[in-house]
């Protein structure tokens, strides 16, 4: 017994580590089997990250599995995913390993995890799935080729899909379908020519078509068992029932597979008639514990799809439901829904699919004593949809939460009234082709609140008139509030219908009135970028959110508004004409009353960038210079020094740059020019660091007292730096010239050149310009000049003052001297005049009658050496003080 045990042991390991070591062996030739199908046999690629085979978790059968599978299509589709599958194994008999390479594989049980089928039509027709290869012999050669180059043979009786995804999209009709979430398993016998096969599906569908989603992520159940006729390639649906959501449906028919494409013959029905199962239909997100809702009244749905799906037509179509007398309530909720009454169909009845329509003849239904009755009728439903609509009664919208379980970001509230026809086709909301948009009718709303991620606040319509007629929508009346705002408008709103319906612009033209108008109250929010998310909180606190322009408005609005507010500025009596388009706002003969003075404006806000810009002119008459140098942010970085001033002010100023988060301009962006006019002569010095540097530098000056009449100035500014052109200002008979440039740090580097009387220079210069008692020199002036550095609050000047009064008393001194001298040459001349006159008449006579030419020389230079030794005696009696005679007598004796 032993010995049996003993050898019964050796076997078992004998057969382990065979069934260990196959693998390694047999791998390589799966692999080749694997790929040299994909190559002679597939027009796409084909690739995977690894092929194993096991024998022992299977036995007594082998399990093949591939990770990672991928089919990628070539041309039309290159670059695209076919099939995606994280894992697909295969189960076969141990025996079908040790076939030739040219033999099939016989494969019994096929599991895939999360596949991913994507199935495409492009707008030319081509499909993604052709990816077979053609045969380029017979028929009958190409069997017998198929048969000796090797491949796969199925005889399945087991299969599974699980967490896996179908997608179907088909851009000739604009359809698309997802199926998500698939699990999906079925049982049989496929390699007979007759056979059944029993499967459990579960997936979510999302169906769509012409841009109308019809399910949208829709739970779906069906447990079929489907007889397989191979031979005719007909399947026939036996003892069948889905479920969509929680309705449940039974169905039968068939669907067969003939040269064309598919024919379907398939009837349904709900095996129930309660109102209930049509509330299990909508998806469970938006109806919560159906199971619980009393209900009343019936509710039927059946239908027929029969005919042929083909690349130029679908099944005939006959799909109706109907309710009567129906009413449901919620136990948690106070309200109820009754005299609920519905007939709609969908019907197609020639196979073309531009000839499906869709009819809702009833849609009726009333909450306490508001009835509403709507029908709506739908053709050309793949094409350009047709649709004619009656809309009819009374909604107090705040009772839809009230009877019905909807989640809703913000409460609704407001008394809905209308009566309004409408006729139009999905084309002409697309074109604006209004003269096919055929409305009549009114529609009222009161006590309405609006709101959406397109604006800040929520807007709450106190009333609403609006009357239809083709073309056109009239607004009557409109009464509303939001934010700080109160305003009322009317006019006229071109495409309601394509603003409500198809996502297009909200056009129009207004008149806007209001007492308060806050801009800040119209303005969205833009989300934090992933940029601005990596920041510390200081660098991102500007940058998390800034204001927006809606994009969905282009409109023109001519508002008069008693106050705008504007950033911390009230501005008055604002009227003018504001153009909004593409999330930008142009502004047209604007005017407003600000700073007892009126302000023009016009230019162009946009906020379609990630920073705002603008580009404006502005015209500013009688401002009060020192409230506006206060508030006005822009104001100050230009001029800081004018918030001395005392008086109003003029100027124009043309302007371009960013907006920050607030809406007010980064003074580091901007860029422009400006003319200023001062209309003061007042200066309140007292509070200027600047100007009391300059006043005790220059002492002689009162700048208190300056003369501002007159004075207009030039500037332009960019990249944070302001440049001013030279301009003059006089104090008194003091004309001072200022030219330079400032940061909007404030960091200045100014000269101020002043032309200076030398009166105001001092007691010595003026006691020097009284000893030479000359007018010309009491209006001699000199030019100072005043560096004027650091900044507004700290500033740092510097004047050549000391050197200019030097080289003016240096010059006095001189003129001084030369008049002097020229003085003493004028006694001289005096008294030459006395020493050659004497007795001039004696000594004329003298001279001309008794003296001759030579004599007459020989007296002359007699009489030029006596007047050059008395000038000398003169010079030294004025110049030398009280030297007298004696020093002179001495050096004469001395000589001598």
């Amino acid at each position: 017994m032993k010995k049996f045990l003993k050898i019964i042991g050796i076997v078992l390991l004998i057969f382990i580590a065979i069934l260990i070591t196959i693998p390694f062996v047999l791998e390589s030739k799966i692999d080749s089997i694997v790929q040299n199908y994909a190559d002679e046999n597939l027009d796409a690629d084909l690739s995977f990250d690894d092929i194993s085979l096991s024998l022992i978790s299977s036995f007594p059968k082998a399990e093949v599995s591939v990770e990672n599978l991928k089919i990628t299509n070539r041309a039309p589709f290159e670059g695209e995913n076919l099939v995606i599958a994280k894992s697909l194994s295969f189960e076969m008999g141990m025996t079908q390993l040790l076939n030739g390479t040219e033999d099939p594989l016989e494969i019994n049980e096929i599991i895939a995890d999360e596949l991913l089928l994507v199935i495409k039509t492009n707008k030319t027709g081509a499909v993604n799935y052709d990816i077979v290869k053609e045969s380029e012999s017979a028929e009958t050669e190409t069997s017998t080729e198929t048969e000796s180059s090797g491949g796969f043979s199925f005889d399945i009786d087991h299969y599974e899909l699980n967490n896996s995804a179908f997608t179907y999209i088909d851009d000739t009709s604009d359809l698309k379908v997802y199926l998500t979430e698939i699990n999906h398993d079925g049982t049989g016998i496929f390699s007979g020519g007759t056979s059944q096969l029993d499967t459990n599906t579960e997936a979510n569908v999302t169906f769509a078509m012409d841009s109308t989603e019809y399910l949208s992520n829709n739970t779906i159940k069906l447990d079929a068992l489907i007889d397989l006729d191979l031979e005719q390639q007909k399947y026939t649906f036996k003892e069948n029932k889905a479920y969509i959501n929680a309705l449940p449906l039974e169905f039968d028919g068939f669907v067969q597979l003939v040269e064309a494409g598919q024919q379907i013959d398939i009837t349904f029905k709900n095996p129930e008639a309660s109102f209930k199962d049509f509330l299990a239909v909508i998806p469970k997100a938006y109806a919560k514990d159906i199971e619980n809702v009393n209900t009343t009244g019936n509710f039927t749905v059946n239908g027929i799809v029969k005919g042929l799906v083909s690349e130029e037509t679908i099944p005939t179509l006959d799909i109706n439901l109907n309710a009567n007398n129906a009413s449901f309530k919620y136990p948690d909720l106070p309200k109820s829904v009754r005299n609920i009454a519905i007939d709609a169909s969908v019907k197609n009845t020639t196979g073309n699919v531009d000839d499906t329509f869709v009819n809702i003849d009833k849609l009726n239904f009333q909450i306490d004593e508001d009835i509403f009755k709507s029908e709506i009728h739908v053709k050309n439903l793949t094409t350009n949809q047709q649709i004619d609509a009656k809309l009819d009664g009374v909604l107090n919208l705040a009772n839809i939460t009230k009877a019905y379980p909807v989640e809703l970001e913000n409460e609704l509230s407001g008394i809905l009234k209308a009566n309004i026809n409408t006729s139009f086709d999905m084309n002409a909301l697309e074109t604006n082709a209004y003269q096919r948009i055929k409305n009549t009718g009114n529609l009222s709303m009161s006590n309405f609140i609006f709101s959406s991620e397109d604006i800040i606040n929520p807007v709450q319509i106190n009333t609403a008139d609006l009357s239809f007629k083709p073309g056109t929508v009239s607004l009557n009346k409109f009464d509303a509030l939001t934010g700080k705002s109160d305003f009322s408008a009317t006019g006229t709103i071109n495409n309601l219908l394509g603003f409500l319906l198809s996502d297009k612009k909200l056009e129009g033209n207004f008149n806007l009135n209001s007492n308060t108008f806050a801009i800040s109250d119209f303005m969205s929010e833009d989300e934090p970028t992933a940029e601005t998310t990596n920041k510390t909180p200081s660098e991102s606190t500007s940058t998390t959110e800034s204001l927006k322009i809606p994009d969905f408005l282009d409109c023109t609005i001519t508002a008069n508004a008693k106050t705008v507010i504007y950033d911390n500025l009230n501005l008055k009596n604002v009227k003018g004409q504001l153009l909004i388009k593409d999330q930008s706002a142009t502004l047209k003969n604007m005017t407003t009353d600000i700073f007892n003075g009126q302000l023009g404006l016009s230019g162009n806000v946009s906020t379609k960038e990630a920073q705002p810009a603008f580009d404006m002119s502005l015209a500013m008459q009688n401002f009060d210079i020192s409230q506006s140098f206060k508030d006005l942010d822009m104001l100050k970085a230009l001029a800081p020094i004018a918030k001395v001033l005392q008086g109003t002010l003029n100027s124009t100023i043309d302007v371009n740059g960013l907006l920050d988060s607030s809406f007010s301009p980064d003074l580091s962006s901007i860029s422009g020019s400006a003319i200023a006019d001062i209309l003061t002569n007042n200066i309140n010095a007292t509070n200027s660091p600047l100007l009391s540097n300059l006043d005790s530098k220059l002492d002689f000056i009162d700048f208190s007292k300056l003369d501002l009449k007159d004075l207009k100035t030039k500037l332009s500014f960019e990249n944070g730096q302001v440049s001013v052109k030279p301009f003059t200002i006089n104090y008194k008979d003091i004309p001072i010239e200022v030219s330079g440039s400032h940061s909007f740090s404030n960091t200045m580097n100014y000269n101020a050149v002043l032309q200076v009387p030398a009166k105001y220079l001092g007691s010595d210069v003026n006691q020097l310009i009284g000893k030479i008692n000359d007018s010309e020199v009491s209006n001699l002036t000199i030019p100072v000049t005043a560096n004027i550095g650091g900044t507004f609050t700290s500033p740092n000047v510097q004047t050549d003052l000391t050197s200019g009064v030097t080289n003016l008393t240096k010059q006095l001194v001189e003129i001084e001297k030369q008049k002097l001298i020229n003085s003493g040459k004028d006694k001289v001349t005096d008294l030459i005049g006395g020493l050659l006159g004497g007795n001039t008449k004696t000594t004329e006579t003298d001279s001309t009658t008794t003296d001759t030419p030579t004599n007459q020389e020989t007296t002359k230079q007699e009489a030029v050496d006596k007047v050059t030794e008395g000038v000398g005696n003169i010079l030294g009696g004025l110049l030398g003080g009280k030297k007298k005679t004696e020093d002179t007598k001495a050096k004469d004796s001395t000589k001598n």
